[in-house]
Parts: structure tokens; sequence; C-alpha cells
């Protein structure tokens, strides 16, 4: 695998840092998978995953989003990602997407967004899907309820301490009961990975969990809102092909329920290629879980047989699954 970054700027001109995995010299390029990492971590952690699919003929690329990772000049700042964050990292993921389809023209471009990352996928699935063959969801959740809740109280408190202080209130309104349903724990991020080392490298890496300001969070629940409105999920296109997976214990996918939930809106908007796959056991980073290898491969194995949509019938699978780890 060949690994290089660059730097990208955004329309308004904020630097992005961005990753850029690419298969080895002599090896054709079948596919290109772009990359929308999660809250509070860093596209550094998909290098693993890019080695699976860069062996396998795909150009991977990946933008630490703003007030995340690389694109922070200043550590410090971790987790405040600016005003109106989330209009400009949709804004990035488009630019992103025009600069691997300017490297790989004529080559199916596919966005995959992992947690946060996945929300930002489902806005782009109907407000920027142009450029797009197909999208994946990661670890991510369909309509749910007490966002307007709070969408106020975030603005409360940016009313009062300023939109960037770093919400310890929200951050435990919004992560605070997600160890509840896992016993022994030993960290506050045992709910990530059943893979205690996986863990631990998300808690040393200084880049990695972060506490969000208060306009982060404000933003965050106006996207989680949005997305589902009924207006803005009746403009995704039926006929490009979606793949959502997840651990059947991830708490921000509601313990599978949330997913559920996600593809049966789905099949009512009548999309016509629809997967989806729960692992039993997993939490809520399945590309860092102990069966992870198996997860990459299920990946890659929905990717080549999508790089070429054909004329079949409309697809709707249900692979709930159990593993043995």
């Amino acid at each position: 695998m060949q690994e290089s970054n660059f730097g990208l700027v955004g329309n308004e001109g904020t630097r992005i840092h961005v990753y850029r995995w690419l298969p080895d010299p002599g090896t054709e390029v079948r596919g290109v998978v772009q990359i929308a990492h999660g809250m509070g971590e860093t596209a550094a952690r998909y290098a693993e995953f890019a080695e699976c699919l860069t062996r396998h003929g795909y150009a991977v690329y990946a933008n630490d989003h703003r007030g995340h990772g690389k694109s922070v000049e200043d550590p410090n700042l971790l987790g405040n990602a600016g005003v109106d964050a989330f209009r400009w990292m949709a804004s990035d993921m488009i630019n992103l997407g025009e600069v691997a389809s300017r490297e790989y023209p004529d080559i199916p471009l596919f966005l995959m967004g992992h947690s946060m990352g996945s929300f930002l996928v489902q806005h782009l699935m109907y407000a920027g899907h142009e450029r797009y063959h197909a999208f994946i969801l990661s670890g991510t959740n369909g309509k749910r309820g007490l966002l307007r809740f709070g969408e106020k109280l975030a603005f409360l408190q940016c009313g009062i301490q300023g939109a960037t202080h770093p919400s310890m209130l929200l951050n435990a309104l919004v992560f605070g009961g997600f160890n509840r349903s896992f016993r022994p724990v030993s960290t506050p991020f045992d709910w990530l990975s059943r893979d205690p080392e996986e863990v631990k490298r998300f808690i040393d890496d200084p880049l990695c969990g972060a506490i969000c300001t208060a306009g982060f969070f404000r933003d965050f629940f106006k996207l989680l809102i949005e997305i589902h409105l009924p207006d803005n999920m009746k403009r995704i296109p039926k006929d490009k092909p979606v793949y959502l997976f997840s651990g059947e214990q991830d708490p921000v996918g509601l313990h599978g329920k949330g997913v559920h939930n996600l593809v049966t809106q789905y099949r009512q908007l009548q999309l016509q290629h629809i997967e989806y796959r729960l692992y039993a056991g997993g939490r809520h980073e399945m590309l860092h879980e102990t069966n992870r290898a198996d997860v990459a491969l299920d990946v890659l194995d929905w990717l080549d047989r999508h790089l070429v949509l054909s004329n079949a019938a409309p697809t709707t699978v249900n692979a709930d699954i159990a593993d043995s780890v």
C-alpha cells in the first residue's frame, strides 16, 4: 500500500488534512472509496481497513473533518469545528470527492461514513449524491426522539457560555449512557469495541476523544433532525445502492433497532438496492472489533458486487448474522 497526505482548502479557506492510500504500483485501480470518520476520532484510524481495500484494487481517500485530527493546527482546538460546522464538513467531503474523481476518472466512487460520518453521508445521499456510485453507512441510526430537546439545550449553553465552550454537559447527554449495557467495563470507551487493545489505542491517541464544543453539538443536533425530514429523504435517489453494517450491541444504533428502523424507512422510500448486516456481539466500531478482518471482507465483497450495478431485479438483503469470536 502507498500512503500519502495532502491538504485540501475548504470553500471558505480552512485547510483540511487528507490521507490517500493507493494500491501498490502495477495494481489496477478498480474502484475508489472515500471515507468520512466519526466524532472525536481521526481518519488515520482507517489505515488498516484501507490496506485491505488497496490489496484488492481500491484507492482510498479520507479527510480529517474540521475540528478533528490534523485538520486542527492547535490541539487545544480539537472538538471546535467552527461556525455551521456540518455544512462545511459536507462541503469538504464533496470537494474531496471531486479530487478523487479527477485522479481516477470514469471509475466508480463509493462514499462511506462511520457514526457521525454516516450522518454526513445520509445528508449527501440527498444533497450531494451526483458524484457517487453508492453509499456505505457504518455504526449509524435512523430517526430518533429528543433531538429537539438536545438542540434547545445546546442553543441555551451557547448563549450562556459561548459556542466555543467545551461541553461536558452535552457530551454526557450524547455518550453518557453508552457503557450501560456492558459489564464489566474498565474505561469510558468500552462501548467502542470488545477488543481492549483497540479501546486502548483510541484512548492513547492524542487526536481522539476530545470534548466537542457547545456549538458543535448544536450543529450536530440540527444535522440529525434535518437528515430524516420526509422532504429530504424523498430526494434520495432510488437506484443507488446502500449498504449498512453495525454491531448488534452498538448503542449508537440502539442495539440494532435503529438500523432496522432506517432500513424500513429506505424500503418505504422504495430504494432499490439495500443491504444490511448486524454482527452478533459487535459494538460500535466494527472495523476495530475482534472480527474486523471478516467485517472488512464483507465490505469488500459488497464493493466488488457493486462496481457495476447489473440490470438484475432490485435487491434488499437482510444479513443478520451470528459471529464466532
